[in-house]
């Protein structure tokens, strides 16, 4: 029985020994996740220790990868506080350097959530999404990367001073609106030249709209999204949030109230002004201009008026003359029906007075599109100008078949002229025969 005693004895002294290699195992185990998970993360220092050499670039495509210390430091990132790890979040566990040069794509969604959540559903990102067109501007092709500064620095990108020349990168560059398949081209020359490009670039006033005060900063969408601040209907409230007087008054007028009631052909601002190019409306070239816009729609209406004085007139190209807008108005235009109406009878005489100031009751009678084809409206003019119709008609058919009548006689007389020509030729001929032998 010794043996089975002896042996007994010396397995809990074995049981002992394995659970205390066990437990040393473990511990041992447990620090190295302990060490490995409380890894210190780069600090900028270290960051910029290799990125601040203006040299540096990657070996697969030689792009730099640089970032320059000063600039960084006075960014809004850098001035915030924020660490390159807090961007680069793949690298805060990092033990070996120099890192990989394939690194995770940086999101700026954990700090600027709203932002890019807006951005998201924009025509931008629909181009990159949806149509894998990388041309489309990411939150560094308006931000930049690491020299970001806020708004109001006037060395921002999206100050707005800059924000229009930020824009023109892609929107000005034929590259880009090549690759892009930008349907509307060039629309920052157009903007430079536009009334407030003038403003914003000649005149430094930065309340004159730039790109992002019409479409939006982060939530640019389509001109058909009805959610976008240029879809159609919005324009003009869109328009009003600087020009809020004129607002008003379009609201009132005719074309206003055709949006309100959703008709899609009633005009709004970009009609008559263009969506980039807007001129000076204060000029003789915008008073000319402003008939041809206007009888984009009012087809007829420009058609008699052209027969007028005042439309012969600005045809030559003199705007010393009645235009649309001087008779109608321009943003608060109403029908005549309307009291309040430039045209309408209790305003008409003060209307002409405007031009012609010894104008009465019986000068504003004058139909300015008086049509010679409407019987209805006009048929004094009608049944006039059908009477001249027919003088004419009588006029050009009598002294054409009197002229029709005359050639075969003018023939006629021709001939007998020759004849008669030829008969007193022969005549003196023989006389000096006659003269001659007489002579002699």
């Amino acid at each position: 029985m010794r043996p089975q005693l002896r042996s007994l004895s010396r397995f809990p002294r074995q049981l002992a020994i394995t659970s205390i290699a066990a437990s040393g195992f473990l511990f041992a185990m447990s620090s190295s996740s302990f060490a490995s998970a409380h890894v210190k993360a780069p600090t900028v220092d270290d960051c910029l220790g290799c990125h601040d050499d203006s040299s540096l670039v990657r070996d697969r495509n030689k792009r730099p990868v640089a970032v320059d210390r000063a600039k960084f430091e006075s960014s809004v990132h850098g001035r915030g506080g924020i660490a390159c790890v807090d961007c680069h979040v793949d690298l805060a566990a990092a033990k070996d350097f120099p890192h990989p040069e394939k690194l995770a794509t940086v999101s700026c969604r954990p700090c600027h959530e709203s932002e890019t959540s807006d951005y998201a559903d924009t025509v931008h990102s629909h181009a990159r999404k949806d149509k894998g067109n990388l041309a489309a501007a990411t939150c560094i092709d308006c931000h930049g990367m690491h020299d970001i500064l806020p708004k109001s620095d006037p060395d921002s990108r999206i100050h707005p001073l800059r924000v229009t020349e930020t824009c023109g990168r892609c929107h000005g560059d034929a590259k880009t609106i090549s690759r892009g398949r930008i349907a509307a081209g060039n629309v920052y020359a157009l903007y430079e030249d536009s009334i407030h490009g003038h403003a914003l670039r000649n005149k430094g006033l930065i309340v004159a709209p730039g790109c992002a005060g019409c479409h939006g900063a982060h939530s640019i969408r389509k001109a058909k999204d009805p959610t976008s601040a240029v879809y159609r209907s919005r324009i003009p409230a869109t328009c009003g949030r600087c020009h809020e007087g004129i607002l008003r008054q379009y609201e009132k007028g005719i074309h206003g109230e055709g949006v309100k009631a959703g008709n899609v052909h009633a005009p709004v601002c970009i009609d008559c002004h263009t969506a980039h190019s807007i001129g000076d409306t204060t000029t003789s070239r915008a008073r000319l201009e402003v008939v041809a816009e206007c009888g984009t729609c009012h087809v007829e209406s420009i058609r008699t008026y052209r027969d007028t004085y005042h439309g012969q007139v600005t045809a030559l190209g003199f705007a010393r003359v009645a235009t649309c807008a001087d008779c109608h108005g321009a943003h608060d235009i109403r029908p005549q029906s309307d009291p309040a109406s430039t045209i309408s009878t209790v305003n008409r005489v003060k209307t002409c007075a405007k031009c012609h100031t010894r104008a009465g009751e019986s000068f504003a009678k004058y139909d300015p599109h008086a049509d010679p084809r409407n019987s209805e409206r006009n048929p004094a003019v009608f049944w006039a100008s059908r009477g001249m119709k027919w003088l004419l008609a009588g006029v050009f058919c009598f002294f054409g078949l009197h002229t029709l009548l005359w050639i075969p006689r003018s023939f006629i007389e021709a001939r007998r002229r020759r004849k008669g020509t030829g008969e007193k030729a022969a005549g003196s001929v023989s006389t000096e025969k006659d003269s001659d032998r007489a002579g002699r």
